[in-house]
C-alpha cells in the first residue's frame, strides 16, 4: 500500500528516534562498565601477601576488613572482570589466604579475600609503567610485633654476610631469550652463593630475598642491617641495549658521575626497579630528609674504600672463571648499595641480553662457578678485614697493606712480626723487589 505524502516524516522520525535510543542504549552499556579486570596474581613474601589487580585503566575503590570470618573486602567501582575470569584459582595452596571470592554488585565488582588469620591491610594504585599497565595493589601484612632487644653479639661470631637476590615478584629483571627470567636465575645463584660460604669456618650467609616476591631497595639493606650483616652483596644478571655486551662485573656506590655509560645505564634500570616491583611509599619514614641524607653520606664515607676492596677480591675470582666486562670495579649511584653501616657491592654474574651467557647462567654447573668464585672472595676480603669481635679476628687472618715511600720488604716483616720469606711466598714474589702502590698481604697471628 502506497504511504502518503503526509505519513512519510512521521514514520523517518520514528526511525531516526530508534537509532537514537540504540546508540543510547549502546553508549550506556559500554560506559557502565568503563574499566576491566584484566587479572589477579597473588606474591608471598615472609612477612606478607601481595595481591595485584591488573586493570585497563585508573580505578575508584575501597579496601575493608570484616571479622567471623576475617576477610578482606575489595570493592571496584565501575569494573567488570574479563572474561572466563576466575578469582578461585588464584588463592589455590597460599599461605595465608584461603580463598578468593568475587561477585558482580550493580555496575561494581566486590572481591573478597578469605584470610586464615588477621592482617594488616595496605594499599595503592600504580601507573602504567611497561611491561604493565595500571595496578591496584594490596598488601596484606603480618600483625606486627615488638621487636626483641638484640643480643650483646658473642666475642667469637660469626662474620655475617647478606645475600640480596635482585628483583623479584612483579619486577622479573632482565629477560633473555627464551624467556629466561632475570629474577628466577639470580636467587639460584644467591642460594649457591649462601651454601659456599656456609662451608667456611667463621662466616654465615643470609638471604635477604629467600622467594618469588619483591623488595623495595631500602627494605633490602634494612634486612641486612637486622641481621648485623657484616658485608652486603646484591646479586645480578643484566642487560643491556646491544646483545654483544658480555661480561660479569662488580659495582660499588658513587655519589658523582657513574665510571662508564654501562654503568649508569645500569644503575638507572635498577633504581626504576621500585616503579615495576610496586612500592606504594619509599620516605625516609619520619625522619628529617635533609638530616637523613647528611648522616646517611657521613656514614658511608667510611665504607666506600672497604666496599671498592671487597669488589675488587670478588672481581678477581670472577675473572679465573668467567669473561669479565672490565678489569676493573666500576662505580655507579645504585640505591640498593646505600648502605651506611656495612660495605656493599653489587655483583652482575654477566648479561642475560647476551645470547651466550644467557645460556650459561641457566645452567646449574656455570652458577656453582660463579657462586664458588664469589664466595672465595667474600672470603678473601673477610680474612684480610676481620671484624674485630668475630673468629676471624680470634683465629688470625690477613691485612692488606699499601707500599708507601721508603718501604722495604724486610722492614714491614719486621714491622709487623713475620719474615720476609712468608711475605715473598704469600704475595707470589720472585724476590724483595716492592715499588710504591703495590698492594700485599701481611698474614697476622690476631
Amino acid at each position: 500500500m502506497a504511504v502518503s505524502q503526509a505519513e512519510q516524516p512521521k514514520s523517518d522520525t520514528r526511525k531516526a528516534l530508534v537509532g537514537l535510543l540504540s546508540v543510547c542504549a549502546l553508549v550506556t552499556a559500554m560506559s557502565s562498565h568503563a574499566v576491566t579486570l584484566q587479572g589477579v596474581r597473588m606474591h608471598e613474601a615472609p612477612d606478607s601477601t601481595r595481591v595485584v589487580f591488573d586493570v585497563d585503566g585508573a580505578i575508584k575503590y575501597e579496601v575493608f576488613t570484616l571479622k567471623n570470618p576475617s576477610r578482606v573486602v575489595v570493592d571496584l567501582e565501575n569494573v567488570a572482570p574479563k572474561s572466563g575470569f576466575d578469582p578461585a584459582v588464584v588463592a589455590v595452596g597460599r599461605q595465608r589466604i584461603s580463598a578468593l571470592r568475587a561477585a558482580r554488585r550493580g555496575n561494581d565488582y566486590r572481591v573478597v579475600i578469605d584470610i586464615k588469620k588477621t592482617l594488616d591491610p595496605r594499599h595503592f594504585t600504580l601507573k602504567p609503567i611497561d611491561p604493565y599497565g595500571h595496578r591496584l595493589v594490596v598488601d596484606l601484612y603480618e600483625l606486627s610485633q615488638p621487636e626483641p632487644e638484640p643480643e650483646p653479639r658473642p666475642s667469637d661470631r660469626n662474620v655475617v654476610i647478606a645475600i640480596d637476590a635482585g628483583h623479584g615478584g612483579d619486577d622479573p629483571g632482565a629477560l633473555g631469550p627464551g624467556r629466561i627470567q632475570e629474577k628466577h636465575v639470580v636467587l639460584q645463584i644467591a642460594r649457591r652463593v649462601k651454601a659456599s660460604v656456609d662451608k667456611l669456618r667463621g662466616f654465615e650467609a643470609v638471604l635477604v630475598r629467600t622467594g618469588d616476591y619483591y623488595l623495595p631497595h631500602r627494605k633490602r639493606t634494612d634486612i641486612a642491617r637486622r641481621k648485623r650483616a657484616d658485608l652486603f652483596v646484591s646479586i645480578h644478571a643484566d642487560a643491556f641495549k646491544q646483545a654483544k655486551v658480555h661480561g660479569a662485573s662488580v659495582y660499588t656506590l658513587s655519589d658523582r658521575g657513574a665510571t662508564s655509560e654501562t654503568a649508569q645505564w645500569l644503575a638507572e634500570r635498577e633504581n626504576r626497579s621500585d616503579l615495576l616491583g610496586g612500592v606504594g611509599d619509599v620516605s625516609l619514614n619520619d625522619r628529617d630528609p635533609v638530616l637523613a641524607h647528611v648522616l646517611l653520606d657521613l656514614s658511608m664515607d667510611a665504607n666506600r674504600s672497604q666496599s671498592i676492596e671487597a669488589g675488587q677480591a670478588v672481581l678477581a675470582n670472577l675473572g679465573r672463571i668467567t669473561r669479565l666486562h672490565k678489569k676493573r670495579v666500576e662505580q655507579a649511584a645504585f640505591v640498593v648499595l646505600k648502605s651506611p653501616d656495612m660495605p656493599s657491592i653489587l655483583v652482575e654474574t654477566g648479561f642475560i641480553s647476551n645470547p651466550d651467557e644467557a645460556r650459561r647462567l641457566s645452567q646449574a654447573e656455570h652458577q656453582d662457578k660463579v657462586a664458588r668464585a664469589i664466595a672465595k672472595g667474600i672470603e678473601q676480603f673477610m680474612r684480610s678485614n676481620p671484624p674485630p669481635d668475630t673468629l676471624l679476628s680470634s683465629v688470625g687472618g690477613e691485612m692488606r697493606y699499601t707500599i708507601v715511600r721508603g718501604d722495604t720488604l724486610s722492614k714491614i716483616a719486621e714491622r709487623y712480626g713475620v719474615t720476609s720469606r712468608l711475605l715473598r711466598s704469600r704475595n707470589g714474589l720472585a724476590n724483595d723487589s716492592i715499588k710504591v702502590g703495590q698492594i700485599i698481604m701481611i698474614p697476622t697471628s690476631g
